[in-house]
């Protein structure tokens, strides 16, 4: 399969230039694989959280023509191709690894995208949007019934992404409504209490996170900013290698955060 029609396909499919992101996240294709004679077709596709010189080393060893991540090389902004910044670049391009990366639009896909995944995954059907980033939303919420309590949620998230979970009990007994936003999803914690829901699911967030949740009536837990964004770029993988015809896996690269 021709990496163009990839491209232009899973550009649409997530609808990538219609949606706001930082501007250091640069989604789309970030290294191309050459070109003339030696570009070869894509037949496998691995995919990753970060783009990673391990990452990118494991794709190579795994055979794979394009590399999938969330978060893409160029975080710094502009930087000199020295370094462990050259190491990975230069081991896409001897390696023919074209890399392509998707940042707010995958995680705000209702299909792969990692917030609805995760929701889906301890439980919550997702019922509404939630998580604003320049008027665009990114998280979703939803409702279980019956209600459960913090111990059952914390269970649900800790089987979810398969570690442990900081849980800030600032809730009231019984949840209901539950929103979920992944990674550094914590800011929105005025916006849960706001939409009264009763927990907000995400991935990290800063010191003072924990008196606003107190102070807002809010369970906030925190699941790991990697561990809560591993969905999307497995199922987007899948999802490719499902329509394309390819083969596909999963780069694990856990950081413990």
């Amino acid at each position: 399969m021709e990496l163009e029609s990839i491209l232009e396909y899973v550009d649409r499919y997530l609808g990538v230039s219609e949606h706001p992101d930082y501007p250091t996240a640069l989604n789309g294709l970030q290294v191309g694989p050459g070109r003339g004679d030696d570009v070869r077709p894509i037949r496998t596709i691995a995919a990753a959280v970060d783009a990673s010189l391990a990452s990118i080393e494991a794709a190579r060893e795994a055979g794979a023509d394009l590399l999938l991540v969330h978060h893409g090389l160029f975080w710094g902004g502009l930087q000199p191709l020295t370094g462990p910044h050259l190491a990975r670049v230069r081991l896409l391009i001897e390696g023919g690894i074209a890399l392509y990366s998707c940042h707010l639009p995958l995680d705000a896909h209702a299909e792969v995208g990692n917030c609805a995944l995760l929701a889906r995954a301890i439980g919550v059907q997702p019922a509404g949007r939630f998580g604003t980033f320049q008027d665009v939303h990114i998280g979703w919420w939803g409702e279980v019934d019956p209600a459960i309590d913090i111990g059952e949620l914390t269970a649900r998230v800790r089987r979810a992404v398969g570690g442990d979970v900081h849980v800030i009990p600032g809730g009231r007994d019984q949840i209901r409504r539950i929103g979920v936003v992944t990674g550094g999803g914590a800011s929105f914690v005025r916006e849960a209490a706001d939409l009264g829901l009763d927990a907000l699911v995400t991935g990290e967030g800063p010191h003072h996170t924990h008196f606003e949740a107190m102070e807002r009536g809010v369970h906030v837990l925190f699941g790991g900013h990697y561990a809560t964004e591993t969905f999307g770029v497995r199922a987007l993988a899948a999802h490719l290698a499902d329509r394309f015809g390819l083969s596909w896996s999963f780069i694990d690269q856990p950081t413990g955060l």
